[in-house]
């Protein structure tokens, strides 16, 4: 009898030792995710001074960046703690397929917003085109650009974050924690692309009450720096600003009988623009695909699971 106790004892200890390591284990892996969501904050926050950068379309790209960033990170932790798709909790699942189709409608907004800055750009280019040979009428034409109207509704219960405690495995934790990480940040990124692209702070400022407190006490600095903007140039992109005021000079200028230095400048800053909306499209564009691709994957997955 004692020694049954004592083997029972035994090995009573190992699972425990099991556990311990395994649950060490788990708590390092998302320590290392959630490292690398700080570092990409950290490397987007150094980029944002002067503050007069923030807005801007280069800016605006960077930040873009943040979710390509982030979502290789979330994919690591899977891989770390060696939980597929496949071994998710519904629950879990059903959070990452709202993620994602309010990603790709999210996509499709700054593609429609992206579309009408292309359109603004090709008016002012034809305008430029007329300086020359018929002024009056370049003048008629050179209008500036004008804030596009917001006018979607963000539904809260498309983008809520589940507050609720949940009882599950270790492994579930993580990937329901990261998960509101990867979320936040990726709604808090849509929110400032399109406030830039539209001139209004709508979806910006919608977002950020959705995320807020939900990443880390560092994000809601940085997020209160950026609001602070938002709120001082009304979300209007610098490179917007800086077009509208080539085009006034431009029509100062032909008032007055000259042009050559201002039809210049105009055309120099166009070119810029221009180049700029192409990369940030292809950009959209590369994670429309990539998120529509991982999205059609794990539907597949869950397809063949029933079977």
């Amino acid at each position: 009898m004692v020694l049954l106790v004592d083997k029972i004892s035994k090995l009573y200890s190992k699972l425990e030792n099991h556990h311990h390591h395994h649950s060490e284990a788990l708590s390092a892996s998302l320590q290392a995710f959630q490292s690398d969501v700080s570092n990409c904050l950290n490397h987007l926050s150094l980029n944002s001074k002067p503050k007069s950068e923030i807005l801007s379309l280069p800016w605006i790209l960077q930040c873009f960046g943040l979710l390509p960033s982030i979502h290789r990170a979330f994919a690591k932790l899977v891989v770390d703690i060696d939980y597929p798709i496949s071994k998710w909790e519904a629950a879990s699942v059903e959070e990452y397929l709202n993620y994602s189709l309010s990603l790709l409608e999210l996509f499709n907004s700054m593609s429609a917003s992206l579309a009408y800055l292309g359109q603004a750009k090709l008016s002012l280019t034809h305008a430029l085109s007329l300086v020359e040979n018929s002024p009056s009428l370049a003048v008629e034409r050179l209008k500036a650009i004008q804030p596009r109207s917001f006018n979607k509704d963000f539904k809260e219960g498309e983008v809520k974050e589940d507050r609720k405690e949940r009882s599950c495995s270790g492994e579930e934790r993580n990937i329901h924690q990261a998960l509101m990480v990867m979320k936040s940040i990726g709604f808090w990124v849509c929110g400032i692309v399109l406030s830039g692209l539209c001139s209004d702070s709508k979806p910006y400022l919608e977002m950020r009450k959705l995320v807020c407190g939900l990443v880390n006490s560092s994000f809601d600095g940085f997020d209160s720096s950026i609001c602070e903007v938002v709120m001082e140039t009304n979300c209007v992109f610098k490179d917007v600003k800086e077009l509208n005021d080539a085009v006034a000079c431009l029509n100062a200028a032909l008032v007055n009988g000259e042009n050559s230095e201002a039809a210049k400048d105009l055309k120099g800053k166009l070119e810029v623009f221009e180049n700029l909306l192409e990369g940030l499209q292809k950009e959209v564009d590369h994670l429309f695909s990539e998120v529509l691709d991982g999205r059609s994957k794990l539907l597949d997955c869950l397809r063949h699971q029933k079977e």
